[in-house]
Order: structure tokens, then sequence, then C-alpha cells
């Protein structure tokens, strides 16, 4: 089942994380990976943040972007999502990504169990240097992060990518076979595209972004998506999404249907602009 979240739509502060909340179901059960890692250290979920910095991406945005994830991990309601957990505890890794060869681990695993630690992925994120770089390969992203898994040291009841990104895959293999995989990994795919730009033939970009994230990108039990469109939006929806991701909870109403059969937007509509665009 997928879900499609409205900025706005879930409002956090002091208990808004309990399960009586209007408009958040209770936390999604029975999410188990089909390993055994019971020496692993347990936590409530496993979180990888895959950040896009491609050159569509301009440096205002992407240092909004950043500043939205850091500012979300030491907000309130972010605190307090993480305290409705079973175990209280997350495990979180960042990092940056482009084309299908290029992506490039900014804060290796994390534990995040209050305020001190949260405070210290906090200033790691502040403090790296924004970079860009050419191609968008959210396929390439995805294949990066499902290894990282498997070396993180913890037992998380759900493991969950969180990919951020302005425009469709235009590199590396099709986006529909890594999401594929995932899934098959028990792995759970959210999005969080990134629309407040008017699209353009230069950049790559597509109308209808989120659609496509809907229908290509994401995946897994309780995936959903948080759109942005506008830059005064980055930070509420990176808190949003954060807070229901640590929760383990999902919207109790869709909000905008997901396609059953046939995609909205093509999935391979990124690599169709590219091959009309340079013949490659």
């Amino acid at each position: 089942m997928r879900w499609y979240v409205s900025i706005g739509m879930v409002l956090f502060g002091g208990a808004l994380v309990s399960a009586d909340v209007p408009g958040i179901a209770a936390p999604m059960a029975g999410i188990r990976m089909a390993d055994d890692r019971s020496s692993a250290d347990p936590v409530d979920v496993e979180l990888v943040l895959a950040t896009d910095v491609s050159y569509s991406m301009d440096l205002d945005e992407l240092a909004v972007q950043r500043e939205g994830y850091a500012d979300a991990l030491i907000s309130p309601e972010f605190l307090q999502a993480l305290k409705s957990g079973r175990r209280g505890k997350v495990a979180v890794t960042y990092f940056e990504w482009a084309a299908s060869n290029d992506q490039k681990l900014v804060i290796p695993w994390r534990l995040i169990d209050g305020p001190e630690s949260a405070g210290a992925v906090s200033d790691e994120i502040r403090h790296i240097p924004v970079r860009r770089a050419s191609r968008t390969s959210i396929s390439g992203a995805i294949n990066f992060a499902m290894p990282l898994f498997d070396t993180s040291g913890y037992n998380g009841t759900r493991r969950v990518i969180d990919i951020s990104g302005d425009g469709p895959n235009n590199n590396g293999e099709p986006v529909a076979i890594a999401r594929e995989a995932a899934l098959q990994k028990g792995i759970t795919i959210n999005g969080l595209p990134i629309m407040v730009k008017e699209p353009s033939y230069s950049t790559m970009d597509i109308e209808n972004l989120d659609w496509y994230y809907e229908d290509c990108v994401i995946g897994g039990p309780g995936a959903f998506v948080v759109p942005i469109k506008g830059k005064d939006q980055f930070k509420e929806a990176i808190r949003t999404k954060l807070v229901l991701e640590v929760a383990g909870r999902q919207p109790e109403r869709k909000v905008v249907p997901v396609a059953d059969k046939e995609p909205r937007v093509s999935c391979t509509i990124g690599e169709q602009m590219w091959q009309q665009r340079w013949g490659r």
C-alpha cells in the first residue's frame, strides 16, 4: 500500500505521535526482516537518507535540503516520535547521489537514542561541504543503499530508504528494476519529490514528479510520498517525513489514488528525454 502525504496534513507537536492522533494510523505491525540478525543492536528502524545532489538542484536548494535534515533531527516532533517507538532508538545513515556510479557516503551508520545523539548527527550534516554532480540515477541510489543495511550493525524492525530528488531517473538501470530488488528484501522506499521550479527541458525536469515517485519509485509496507512544491516547504516536509518514518506511522486515508495498473507517468520518461536530447 502506498500513500501520498500533503504538507500541512500532518501537524506534529507535543504528544501528537500517539496512536489516537487524527489522520495518523497506528504503527505498522509485523514488519520484520527475513534474515536473522539477533546479535545486532535492536532499533525501531534502520533509515537510509539518500539526497539528490545533481546539477538540476541549485545551490540554495542543496543548502536548504541539508539544513532541513539537520533541523528535523533535533526538532521536538522528531524527538517525540523517537520516544514513541518500542525501543526508543533508530539507526541512520546519510549519503548523496547523482549518476549511477556517483554516490558519496556522507555519514556512516549512527545510533540516535535521544537529544544528545540527535544533535551530534545534526551537527555532522551541517558541517559537510555542499557538492553537485552530473546525471540523475535513482536506481543507482537504491542499489547503493540496499547493501548498507547488511553492514549496519543494527537490527531494525523496519528498513527504510528515504529518497529525495528533483527529477526522474535518466541514468543507470531502470528505476522499477532497482525498486523491485529492494522490495524483495523487505525494504520500504519513501519519496520526497522536489518540485519547487517550473519544469524545464534544459534540466530534464518533468511535470507531476510526485506521480512519478508514487508509481515508479516508492514501495513496500506503508510507503508514502511527501512532495515539496515551494522552497518555504522544505524544512516542514522533511520534518513531517522523518517523523512518520521514525514513528512507523502512515496516513489513515489515501489523499491521491495510486495507479494500480499502468503508471500515470512513464517509469522510463527520464531515459526517453535524455535519448531525445543527447541521442544516447
